[in-house]
């Protein structure tokens, strides 16, 4: 008997001689076509048009601050003073003028975090991440906006000019202001709760998977 050393006088096509040992080739991972214009972009559409849609939200959400602060600069109780021609000092030193103002701002804040929640649910029903933190961020600026903007629209900052134009002994309201500033955070806690709860509620359910019974086989 002659013995052969070396590979045998065929190969298999799938697999390789190497030193002794036949070895399988490693698997070829098919290149991604390239787009006809040359370009190699592999972004989602469907991520570009959902991150469109939170960026959309996000601004309209932002810009419902407006309503906010017109709706504060209505409601919101004023706090008297006046002036004696020296100082100036408050009408009811025991009234609740001032706190009132922040619990108007929270109630609204409440509000409009439910409407702004449900709105957004009912245009998107799917969710996702970017539409939530679009919903939150937006929210947190609306409050800032409606504070800012109800202060600079509410009665005048400067209280001894405020004084000096309304004259000895006659009753101003006080600039309008937020004590405590927490009070930001009541439309965004109140729209990521509703967002939150209809979402869980009424959003889009996973298809449940057919369920697969081994057969017996003979």
């Amino acid at each position: 008997m002659t013995r052969h050393d070396g590979p045998p006088a065929t190969q298999d096509p799938v697999s390789t001689w190497h030193d002794g040992r036949v070895t399988a080739p490693a698997p070829q991972t098919p290149h991604d076509p390239i787009p006809a214009d040359g370009t190699t972009d592999k972004r989602d559409p469907a991520l570009r048009t959902e991150l469109l849609e939170a960026v959309l939200i996000g601004v309209a959400v932002t810009l419902t601050g407006v309503l906010l602060a017109l709706t504060w600069l209505w409601l919101a109780p004023r706090v008297p003073l006046v002036s004696d021609g020296r100082a100036v000092y408050l009408k009811n030193s025991e009234g609740e003028q001032a706190i009132g103002a922040d619990g108007t701002f929270a109630l609204l804040g409440l509000g409009f975090g439910v409407v702004t929640a449900a709105a957004v649910f009912l245009f998107r029903r799917r969710g996702g991440m970017p539409l939530v933190a679009a919903l939150a961020l937006g929210s947190l600026l609306a409050s800032v906006v409606g504070w800012r903007l109800g202060v600079w629209l509410g009665p005048g900052q400067d209280v001894v000019a405020s004084a000096k134009a309304a004259g000895k002994g006659v009753v101003f309201d006080a600039p309008l202001k937020i004590a405590a500033k927490g009070v930001l955070l009541a439309w965004p806690l109140a729209a990521m709760v509703v967002h939150l709860c209809l979402t869980a509620a009424f959003g889009p359910r996973d298809p449940e998977p057919v369920p697969h019974w081994p057969t017996l086989e003979a």
